[in-house]
């Protein structure tokens, strides 16, 4: 089998011959086109702190760090700025030349709640290695609000790949030459944005008002709300939650240190049917700005002409001048090993988010303003 992320009926195949399995059964809905979404599981401890558990076990640690232990099947409340730790219904029994890589789900990141995969032995956050076989576990930290979740949510996905899946610079540049990646909010394309340094794709932060984008041009997260419940989708008023924010005449914006933004890209992406990407911080020395906490772009992505990534803003130390159209951003792409037989946006398949211009989450009804035109 070829190298790459591998997509749909692949992680069907890996659920068919037990690489993954789970104490309840996965659910059609829980496979995307170059992804997996992981579900909370029946219990979550209270932690004194987060933690990498390379030379033992995630529970031979949990016992010197538990605080407590309560059960999740009826749903509960996860305090903001508490850290805990959920085991995930899922495990896995990987094989020897496939491992995997985790992210937030787009909805877990607006909502500006903090996530990372832990697995036996691991090293690092958010990768599992080749043929691992354990159970997994998801840390989570609420940064803005109290949250209500419960067992079989979803707040995290996780992607396997095979080999070196990573798109040479070379390779993206002729890519996005021969057929466009990036377009402009007429959907024009846009030739420029290849990055030589990084490989990559860089993509700036939308401050003023187009053709998709009116009046609103971000949210910033308020303090001291209401509990978010999770569980349920389309009810909450985001003005209950999120302060908006109106486009600066001189197209300038100073974010302020340790506050939640949620802003659109300035440009649209589009990501072919045979390739994922992710999104990664475009430069870490730019004024320490947290620009994404949700990066998994799957296969389909913004067909035909381009959706806007959203981005989850939180800068660090001191207050930073954000101009329009800066880069703030770049996407890594990928090789999947095969076409997925449905790509995002395919019958449901991630359509929530497909021509978004600026969205919260889906747990939000329609803002009062949208800030938002259909194109």
């Amino acid at each position: 089998m070829s190298s790459g992320i591998l997509v749909r009926q692949q992680i069907r195949r890996l659920l068919e011959q037990g690489a993954i399995h789970a104490s309840q059964p996965v659910a059609g809905g829980q496979v995307q086109p170059a992804s997996l979404d992981l579900r909370l599981g029946t219990v979550c401890h209270r932690v004194r702190a987060g933690f990498l558990p390379e030379r033992c076990t995630v529970e031979e640690r949990l016992r010197d760090l538990r605080l407590f232990t309560f059960s999740l099947e009826e749903g509960a409340i996860l305090e903001r700025g508490h850290c805990y730790l959920v085991p995930l219904l899922e495990q896995l029994a990987l094989p020897d030349d496939v491992e995997a890589h985790s992210n937030p789900k787009s909805s877990t990141g607006r909502l500006d709640v903090f996530t990372r995969l832990l697995a036996d032995h691991g090293d690092r956050f958010e990768a599992v290695t080749p043929g691992y076989h354990g159970p997994l576990y998801l840390e989570i930290v609420p940064r803005s609000f109290t949250i209500r979740v419960q067992t079989g949510l979803a707040l995290n996905q996780l992607r396997f790949l095979r080999g070196d899946a990573a798109l040479p610079g070379e390779d993206l540049r002729r890519l996005h030459d021969e057929t466009p990646l990036l377009f402009d909010d007429a959907g024009t394309a846009l030739r420029t944005g290849f990055d030589p340094r990084s490989g990559g794709l860089t993509m700036g932060v939308a401050l003023a008002e187009d053709r998709e984008i009116s009046r609103y041009i971000g949210w910033r997260a308020k303090r001291f709300t209401g509990v978010l419940d999770m569980t349920k989708e389309g009810v909450h008023d985001p003005h209950e939650f999120f302060e908006p924010i109106e486009a600066p005449r001189d197209g300038r914006l100073i974010v302020e240190p340790e506050e939640f933004y949620i802003f659109a890209s300035k440009e649209r992406v589009r990501i072919p049917r045979d390739y994922a990407a992710v999104m990664l911080p475009y430069d870490v020395g730019i004024g320490e700005l947290r620009t994404n906490y949700a990066g998994f772009f799957d296969n389909g992505f913004g067909e035909p002409r381009g959706t806007r990534a959203v981005l989850e803003v939180r800068p660090h130390d001191v207050p930073f001048v954000v101009e329009d159209g800066q880069a703030f951003f770049r996407l890594q792409f990928y090789r999947s090993s095969e076409a997925p037989d449905r790509a995002y946006g395919e019958d449901g398949q991630g359509s929530h988010y497909q021509g978004q211009a600026l969205k919260l989450s889906k747990h939000f009804c329609e803002p009062r303003s949208s800030g938002a035109r259909s194109s």
